[in-house]
């Protein structure tokens, strides 16, 4: 008899301490995963930072873009500016003095007016030709001075960016 009562408690506490572990384990990725959480501020759709393509690696699939021609794609870059009157849109570091407008789907979204730093943005990429009334219009949301606005004479074909979903790193 006491050597079944021995081997319950033997089996009972076993099972206990298996409880532990896999107990430890899960608030440690649940931490983890929180950890992550935390790094970023998300908007609009909810995405991850996994998968995400360098700055380098978007501008060669950038290069190979016709104006009409569409791209799903998730990158990352750093802020240069957002639309300062209400985060409608933001402008992307693309190196080489280059940028890309990133709006948002379906105005669903917008970024906080004080954005800087970077971001994670998913979405659809394209090639399109900027008329100059909106490039004017662009120009008066970032603050440009009139004579700035005044230079503005001809449309720019730009690379374009429509997010569903952006990570703004905390």
């Amino acid at each position: 008899m006491k050597k079944i009562i021995f081997l319950l408690v033997a089996v009972l506490t076993f099972v206990s301490c298996k409880d532990v572990k896999n107990s430890e384990k899960a608030v440690e990725k649940t931490s983890t995963e929180n950890t992550q959480e935390l790094a970023y501020a998300s908007f609009g759709e909810k995405i991850d930072a996994e998968n995400v393509l360098t700055v380098t690696e978007i501008n060669e699939k950038f290069d190979n873009l016709q104006v009409g021609d569409t791209l799903n794609v998730k990158f990352t870059s750093k802020i240069n500016s957002v639309c300062s009157k209400k985060g409608c849109w933001m402008r992307l570091d693309l190196g080489e003095e280059e940028e890309v407008m990133v709006k948002f789907k379906d105005y669903g979204f917008f970024m906080p007016l004080d954005a800087k730093g970077e971001v994670i943005v998913n979405g659809k990429a394209f090639l399109q030709e900027t008329s100059v009334d909106e490039l004017k219009h662009y120009a008066e949301d970032a603050g440009k001075s009139e004579e700035e606005i005044a230079k503005i004479t001809e449309p720019k074909k730009t690379v374009a960016f429509v997010a569903d979903g952006v990570l703004l790193k905390k």
